[in-house]
Order: C-alpha cells, then sequence, then structure tokens
C-alpha cells in the first residue's frame, strides 16, 4: 500500500463490470501522473481532477458509473463516491506515497515521495 497512513480504507466498486473498471483506473493513473508531473507538491481531490470544470464525464470511462447510478436519488453523488472509492486504489497500487487530509469537506491527497516520479 503506498498511503502514508496505513489506515487509509479501501472499497471495491461492484456496480460496474470489472472492464470498466478497469477502463476507470486506468484513466485515473494517468491523472495521477500527470497532476504529480506537473503540479508537483500540490495537493489534488477527485472534485480537482475530474469535477469543476471536468465534470462532464461524456466520451470517458467514468460515464458507466453515473449510468450504474441513474436509477438512485443522487447518481451524480453517488458515481462521485465510486469514482473516490476507485481514485484511492490507484493511490494505493502507485509506487509513490501518498498522504492525505480534509479539506472543508474534500479529501485530498499529495505525492510525498517524489523520487518515485517518473
Amino acid at each position: 500500500m503506498s498511503f502514508k497512513n496505513p489506515n487509509e480504507e479501501i472499497r471495491d466498486v461492484w456496480c460496474i463490470s470489472e472492464e470498466e473498471k478497469q477502463r476507470i483506473l486506468d484513466f485515473f493513473q494517468g491523472a495521477v501522473y500527470c497532476w504529480c508531473k506537473n503540479r508537483m507538491g500540490e495537493h489534488f481531490s477527485l472534485q480537482i481532477l475530474m469535477g469543476g470544470e471536468n465534470f462532464f464525464w461524456e466520451g470517458t470511462p467514468l460515464i458507466k458509473l453515473y449510468e450504474a447510478k441513474k436509477g438512485t436519488a443522487d447518481p451524480v453523488k453517488e458515481a462521485a463516491k465510486c469514482a473516490g472509492w476507485l481514485l484511492k486504489r490507484v493511490l494505493a497500487d502507485d509506487k509513490r506515497v501518498f498522504d492525505s487530509g480534509i479539506e472543508g469537506l474534500t479529501k485530498s491527497y499529495w505525492c510525498v515521495d517524489l523520487k518515485n516520479t517518473p
């Protein structure tokens, strides 16, 4: 596990297929690598990476999470929760070490082991 805090909880997501899940994990891995390379030392969150101006998930693997949660009371919120768990899986499996903290209502991460950054 590559979290500085060994008590970080990792959950799996069951509402999509394994293939869809792998595409999202790969998508997040690219986003994390890009962030660590270009914004070294700055915190990031799911909202920073995939929210705000990037909230429209059409054309990305993340749309499968929204489609899977369409029948719930708040599909956007439920899809975002699943996306958060998948982002944590990517960070846990990464060779670098990440730390986390809460900023407002958002969980943020940052890379604390830059020697392993490609």
